[in-house]
């Protein structure tokens, strides 16, 4: 009926360089000594992993969806500095396809928030208590894409290994289509860390980067990015190359 009263820390993760050097080539980021606000998504997800298979949990981790991720960043983390995490889960509420809840990541160095990381999931239910229902109006035309991408399957596999998340509906077709998926789909946090690393160049120091995440990226597929500035911030998205439909939108603040 709630979440449970439970946190969970670790201390001193420290960073292997080859590690994340093949996370970078995955995800489309320079190679630089300077870790990916996304990157320490993948640091902390194993005490996130165990909060969410801690007895009492109210949502069950298998066919659980991650709908949104908000990553705030206080400032850069280097290569070489050790990282405490805590982790903890907060504000279950009713979703018109059941439940869904924020797993809460936060990342710290010298006793000093660094990092901080809101997953959203959602546990479908076949009747839920209500929720609000969304708005079916037609979907608004994509806006001009910036690049497009071929996605790969070998992205489902590969990005599994360098983030420990093993989702057979990533990396597997009898897996995949045992949740309803004619083929694998592509990691959420894949397709925020592509759009991140897109926007690489233009980021600040300390940021908010706040996705969406929409319709799945079948594997294989073509993705069109698209990204605009509003003032000294960025809006973002991911559309279907071919028909148009959305599979993320964001925003860097």
């Amino acid at each position: 009926a709630d979440v449970p009263g439970l946190e969970l820390a670790v201390g001193g993760v420290s960073v292997d360089q080859r590690h994340l050097a093949d996370y970078d080539r995955v995800c489309g980021f320079r190679l630089t000594d300077r870790l990916p606000a996304t990157y320490l998504h993948v640091l902390g997800f194993p005490l996130s992993l165990r909060l969410m298979t801690s007895p009492g949990f109210p949502i069950p981790l298998t066919g659980v969806v991650h709908v949104a991720n908000r990553i705030t960043v206080r400032r850069p983390v280097e290569v070489g500095e050790r990282v405490d995490f805590h982790t903890y889960a907060e504000n279950l509420r009713p979703h018109e396809r059941g439940r869904q809840l924020d797993v809460v990541l936060v990342g710290s160095i010298g006793g000093e928030e660094v990092w901080r990381g809101v997953s959203t999931y959602l546990g479908k239910e076949r009747a839920s208590g209500g929720g609000p229902r969304r708005d079916r109006a037609d979907r608004p035309e994509p806006p001009a894409f910036s690049a497009q991408w071929r996605v790969m399957p070998r992205v489902g596999t590969d990005y599994a290994r360098v983030s420990g998340d093993h989702n057979p509906i990533h990396t597997s077709k009898l897996g995949a289509r045992l949740f309803g998926f004619p083929r694998p789909i592509a990691h959420g946090m894949w397709s925020k860390a592509r759009c991140l690393a897109a926007l690489e160049p233009r980021l600040p120091e300390a940021y908010t980067v706040d996705v969406a995440f929409k319709l799945p990226v079948p594997l294989p597929s073509t993705v069109a990015f698209s990204a605009s500035p509003n003032g000294a911030d960025w809006d973002f998205a991911l559309h279907s190359a071919r028909d148009g439909r959305p599979h993320l939108t964001g925003s860097v603040r």
